[in-house]
């Protein structure tokens, strides 16, 4: 029987349905929601804007909380509660990083960027290394 559940989050349909899959298939596990920002890079073009704030933990749950506001309707539309977290840096090392506090990872197929090919072969798809990496079972959600 899975207890706690962590489902790694972005702005994404399959993010979105893993969720929905965690809620539905473990309705009495705790399940919580990381959301990670990624660190500043020649290659993350959003995140390079965080080099400039003074405060990075703060600047990194700004751009969460409208993931973690879709994740809440999620679990309200189950009448569910959930936890939410947020991680700055690379997102499949911040997974694996965590991944030994949860029994499982569920987490989506693809992410926001999947469909972009350079970001692909220069930056590994996150699902993948975090299925080969995890040390607790993985779920992906198509």
């Amino acid at each position: 029987m899975l207890s706690r559940i962590l489902v790694p989050m972005d702005d994404s349909e399959p993010a979105e349905r893993a969720l929905a899959y965690a809620l539905d298939n473990h309705p009495d596990a705790d399940v919580t929601v990381l959301h990670i920002v990624g660190v500043p890079s020649m290659m993350m073009g959003s995140a390079v804007g965080l080099s400039l704030e003074d405060d990075l933990e703060e600047a990194a749950a700004e751009r969460a909380e409208p993931v973690f506001e879709r994740a809440h309707e999620v679990a309200a539309e189950r009448d569910r509660e959930i936890n939410t977290d947020v991680g700055v840096g690379h997102p499949a090392r911040a997974i694996i990083d965590r991944a030994d506090d949860y029994d499982t990872i569920v987490l989506g197929s693809h992410g926001e960027d999947w469909h972009r090919t350079a970001r692909q072969f220069l930056v590994g798809n996150v699902a993948e290394t975090v299925v080969k990496r995890a040390p607790v079972p993985v779920i992906v959600v198509r």
